[in-house]
Formats: structure tokens, C-alpha cells, sequence
């Protein structure tokens, strides 16, 4: 006879110490009538699995239906009872890890996934790549089987079952398992979530063999203290590098900190800025990580980009001393400001824990960087050492002016008539997030940089990671379901493209009830590839005219909101005037204070000057 299932409560949340972001636990009311089981006890292989998530502190599990992972499907239901973890049921298995990278953007702990057999997995697979790129947890749980060709049905048992399917994702995955025994499940849900939670993050599957699920329990099973198999804290830097660094960055003459992958945690926030103002040193940042620093401190010089402007190469060059706290792509950034022939002439110090995922199989690990001064260790672990050590050698005194400080900028006015440009629409939005507490969960590409301003680590939480278009709106849901009910406003920016392989995803939003505000530039094309074909037209001298061919999604025009109604959500447009625009966010906001999602078509002019001038070539996206 099994054990029943722990009685006592769900393990104290790990993020509500000072200083931990106040992250507040959805509630969802139930649209499908539970009955409520007779015989709800801890009798199968699957009821283990469900009760390790549960013991692990697992809020949420978003799924496809599957019939490979059926048994652990009941589990869910009829043992947990459809509560912690509570299913979010998708529409496709990209989706649901897209959810659950938006839901680690906020609060850096895995969320679960289930997706079925093989087929799922491979639909899942663009999706794993991009949280595997972002650095962020998840704990993905697949099914395959039975491994018993003996008990397997004719024909879609056959094609269901393989012998390696972690296989399929090992190189963009940090740990795979797939356990032999009940018992063995234990350990192996212990250590995906151990893993994936310990930094650097990353994604990590366990694949349950049918027949293991499905196996009624002849023994009881003993479940450790889960508390025992924390991941720990990460590795602070050896004290005699905390040392060399500050006394390299307080003797320096122009110091530069480039504040890369770094944690949502407020006091991490509030140190990182202590650290810039102790040595009065420059900051940069990057459009492609979360908010690391406030974007309009005197420190901060030049908005957060994609791509180095005139001005950071300008700064690097002058630099001698840079701090890279994680910063992604450290060589690729030198070789855009400085060029491969220029030396660096600044002493690095590169803080980092990332080599320890580097497999060679997928190039996002960049150039090699070269640093004086390599530190292995989490960056807000060195900042906290670093800070201390820093004020000791300055004396308590404040540091010297070493650059000029930032100087407020006046922001123009969107144009009154016309089709927005993507600038006006920007520059609607900064009117309206700044008179609001929003959470930035995704930008176009191409945004306009100087219209953002970024005050706390949640304003924005970062860009998709990978580059695959229709992470999107998976990443916008997973944002909005880790803030439901937390005060803050999640808008969503993202482009036509993105929107329209990922449209599906925003039926969990309707169903869940996950109110959030989706906006899509629409440029009505696969924009970021005109100005590629633009680029080869110049290159090859032929005619630029052809560059929309084979680009546009237009004749006919797609309906956003007419797509966006048939998944339940709410919404408008097309927009196509900055003054429409904004009285559309206002009405998108009292739909997210009802508790519903919202879309808003906001047609934006692709042939305007300032598409020609955006980033759109930093990478594959609409």
C-alpha cells in the first residue's frame, strides 16, 4: 500500500525575502466542472510525478493533450485535483514553453511543461531553443512508450516511442532523464528541477515510458525532504578577483560596467546602481536582456540597444576599464565598435557563469572574449562583493565626475496626421507607460530605443533570446500570468508576423483569464527581410523597387482583431493615427482592469524614413 500524499502545506515561496520581487499567485475560477474522485490516493506511477511537482513548489503546468503522458494527464486532475500545479491546456506545444520562458523572465523559477511523445516535443523544439538562449529555467516533462515492444498497440504506439528522445533537444538542454522505475522518477523530477533552477538556468526533460505511468503501486514510496535538494546559491566570485577588480575599477580613469544577464531581485537592482554611483562609472545596456539599470540616471549616457551606436563606440574607446556583468556577445560588441583590426586598449574584467553551458553544437555561446581579469561567478553575487569593496578603498568619499552625465533629452511630438510611423507609436507608448506601473513584455524589433525609460527591473523583461519568430505571444501570456494580480500593467508590442504564427497561444489567455494589453505593429510584411533584400539589391546593383516582393502580407490584409475575437480575447482596430492609437490603449486598459486580455491593430507606415533607419537587420524578427 502506498503512502498517502503529504498533507502539510506547499513549501514556502524562495522569492520573499527583502528585496524579492512580490510576485502575486493567480487565481483562476474553474470553467470546467471537477468532480470530485472517490478514490483520489496515491496508487500510480503518474500520481509520484504529480506529487513531486506538487512538493517542488510547481504553480503552473502548460500542456498540449497528449495520449503518451495520459496517465500522468489523470494525475493531474483527479489525484492534484487540477491545483498546484494548476494545467494551462494550449493549442500547440511551442506555446507552452514560450509561456513558461514569459513566466521565468519574471520570476526566474521554472514553471512545467508537458508535451506528448515525440511529435510534441519536435513542435516544441523552436521554443526550448529560445528559453535555452535566454539562460532561463523550465522543467519540460515528455512521454514516450511503452519501451515494452511486448505491450505496445498496433501501429501509433510504434510510431510514439523512441529510444533517445531527449536526444532531440540535448544540445540546447542542460540535463534529460528518462527513468526506468517509479522510484526513479523521484530522484529524476528532483534533479530537473534542481538543475534548471541552479545558474546558469536552463531547460531540462524528463520522459515518462507509458507503462511506468500507468503502473499501479505495489510498495509504499518514500518522499525526500525536497528542501534538502535546493539548488543553492549561486557561486560567489574567489575574494582575491573581488580585490584585483576594485582596485582596477576605483584607479580607473574611465570605467564602464556593460550590465547584461542580471536578476529581476529589487535589491540586486539597487546595488548595481549603488556600484555605478560609488565609481562614477559609465553604464551601458541592451535591448535584447531585461531592464538592468534606470534608463535616465546621469550614469546611464545612451540608451539600451540592439546594435552599438556612434556614442557607445565613442565610450568604449575611451574606456579603460570595462565591467561585463554577463554581457551577451562581449567580443561581437568590440568588433561593432572598434573593428577586428583596432586593439582594446581597456583592461576587462568579464563576469560570467556561461561557459558552463557551452557544448559546440549551436554557436550562441559568440566569440571568444578576451578578459584580464575572468570571473566565474553570478554577476549580482560579484556586485554585491564588489560594492563593499570598493567604498572600503574610496574611503567612504564619493567618486570624482569621470564622464558627463547624462543630459536630459526633449522627446518629439508623433506626428498629428497620417499613418503612424513604428516612432509615433512608440512615443505613444511612453506617454502612456509613464504615467502607469507596465511591464514591458515585448517590443517589436526595430523599436526606437530613446523612447523607453526603464525604472525597475520589471518595466521590461527582455527579448526572446533566440530569434524565432512567433515566440511572441507565449512569451507575452507567460509575463502576464507570473504579474496576474500583482498591480502591474503588461502590454504586449509585437510585430504582424510574430503575432500571426503564434495567434493560437492567446486562446489559454481568453480561457485563463490572463488580462494582459497586446499591441501589433503591423507593417503588413515580413519587414526585417525587405531590408535584407534592400541590402542585396545595393550590393548586387538591381532594382530596390522589388524588395516588398515576396515580403508582404498584404492582398489581402490579415484582420488581427477578427483573429484575436475567434481565440475570446477582445481588442480593436486597425488604428492607423498616433491620436486613435492612444485612445485605444485607454480602452485596452479598462478591458485588462475587467480582467481581460486585449488586442490593438496599430497600422504602422513601412515605407516611412524611420523603418530605413531602425535596427530591423539585428536579427530575424518581424
Amino acid at each position: 500500500m502506498a503512502k498517502a500524499a503529504s498533507k502539510t502545506s506547499r513549501p514556502k515561496d524562495s522569492k520573499t525575502g527583502k528585496g524579492a520581487l512580490k510576485i502575486a499567485t493567480a487565481k483562476f475560477d474553474d470553467k470546467d466542472q471537477l468532480v470530485l474522485p472517490s478514490n483520489a490516493r496515491l496508487g500510480w506511477g503518474s500520481d509520484v510525478v504529480a506529487e513531486m511537482l506538487r512538493r517542488l513548489d510547481v504553480r503552473y503546468i502548460a500542456l498540449v493533450p497528449g495520449s503518451s503522458y495520459r496517465g500522468l494527464h489523470d494525475s493531474l486532475v483527479n489525484y492534484l485535483g487540477n491545483r498546484d500545479p494548476k494545467m494551462l491546456v494550449c493549442l500547440h506545444e511551442e506555446h507552452t514553453v514560450a509561456i513558461a520562458h514569459g513566466y521565468a523572465k519574471v520570476t526566474e523559477k521554472p514553471m512545467a511543461v508537458a508535451v506528448h511523445s515525440g511529435v510534441g516535443l519536435m513542435h516544441a523544439t523552436m521554443a526550448i531553443f529560445n528559453i535555452w538562449c535566454a539562460r532561463l529555467p523550465v522543467v519540460i516533462i515528455g512521454a514516450t512508450g511503452p519501451g515494452d515492444a511486448d505491450i505496445r498497440r498496433p501501429w501509433i504506439d510504434w510510431i510514439h516511442t523512441a529510444k533517445d528522445q531527449g536526444a532531440l533537444i540535448r544540445n540546447y538542454s542542460k540535463w534529460d532523464d528518462e527513468p526506468r522505475s517509479v522510484a526513479a522518477s523521484v530522484e529524476s523530477m528532483l534533479r530537473a528541477h534542481q538543475i534548471a533552477s541552479t545558474q546558469p538556468y536552463g531547460p531540462t526533460y524528463v520522459c515518462l515510458d507509458v507503462a511506468l505511468q500507468e503502473e499501479e503501486l505495489k510498495q509504499e514510496i518514500s518522499f525526500p525532504d525536497v528542501a534538502r535538494f535546493a539548488p543553492g546559491l549561486p557561486p560567489a566570485p574567489a575574494p582575491e578577483a573581488v580585490e584585483e577588480a576594485a582596485n582596477w575599477l576605483v584607479k580607473a580613469k574611465k570605467p564602464v560596467i556593460l550590465m547584461g544577464r542580471v536578476s529581476r531581485n529589487t535589491d540586486d537592482w539597487q546595488a548595481r546602481v549603488a556600484l555605478a554611483e560609488a565609481l562614477g562609472a559609465v553604464v551601458l545596456t541592451d535591448m535584447k536582456t531585461a531592464a538592468s539599470f534606470p534608463t535616465d540616471h546621469p550614469l546611464h549616457p545612451v540608451e539600451p540597444r540592439f546594435r552599438p551606436s556612434g556614442e557607445i563606440t565613442a565610450i568604449l574607446r575611451e574606456a579603460d576599464v570595462v565591467l561585463a556583468l554577463d554581457w551577451i556577445d562581449l567580443k561581437g560588441q568590440y568588433l561593432q565598435t572598434l573593428g577586428k583590426d583596432d586593439p582594446i586598449k581597456a583592461k576587462i574584467i568579464n563576469c560570467s557563469l556561461d561557459r558552463y553551458l557551452h557544448n559546440g553544437w549551436s554557436m550562441d555561446y559568440y566569440g571568444l572574449p578576451a578578459a584580464d581579469l575572468p570571473i566565474m561567478s553570478a554577476p549580482d553575487a560579484l556586485v554585491k562583493e564588489l560594492l563593499p569593496a570598493v567604498r572600503r578603498l574610496r574611503g567612504g568619499k564619493p567618486a570624482p565626475a569621470k564622464w558627463p552625465t547624462r543630459q536630459p533629452k526633449m522627446l518629439d511630438e508623433p506626428r498629428a496626421k497620417g499613418m503612424m510611423r513604428l516612432r509615433d507609436l512608440a512615443l505613444v507608448i511612453r506617454s502612456f507607460t509613464d504615467e502607469r506601473e507596465v511591464t514591458i513584455a515585448n517590443y517589436s524589433l526595430g523599436w526606437p530605443a530613446d523612447t523607453v525609460n526603464f525604472k525597475h527591473p520589471l518595466d521590461y523583461v527582455g527579448f526572446d533570446s533566440g530569434g524565432g519568430v512567433g515566440a511572441g505571444p507565449g512569451n507575452g501570456i507567460g509575463t502576464a500570468l507570473a504579474l496576474k494580480g500583482s498591480g502591474r500593467l503588461v502590454v504586449s508590442i509585437i510585430g504582424d508576423g510574430d503575432f500571426m504564427m503564434g495567434c493560437n497561444a492567446y486562446w489559454t489567455a481568453a480561457h485563463m483569464e490572463i488580462p494582459m494589453i497586446i499591441v501589433v505593429a503591423n507593417n503588413r510584411s515580413y519587414y526585417n527581410d525587405v531590408a535584407h533584400q534592400e541590402r542585396m539589391a545595393v550590393v548586387r546593383g538591381r532594382p530596390v523597387e522589388n524588395k516588398f516582393i515576396g515580403q508582404e502580407m498584404d492582398h489581402p490584409a490579415i484582420d488581427i482583431v477578427a483573429i484575436a475575437r475567434a481565440q475570446g480575447l477582445d481588442g480593436e482596430g486597425p488604428v492607423e493615427t498616433a491620436k486613435e492609437f492612444a485612445k485605444a490603449l485607454k480602452r485596452a486598459e479598462k478591458a485588462v482592469l475587467a480582467g481581460r486580455a486585449y488586442v490593438i491593430d496599430a497600422r504602422v507606415d513601412v515605407k516611412s524614413a524611420d523603418y530605413a533607419r531602425s535596427e530591423h537587420t539585428a536579427g530575424r524578427k518581424d
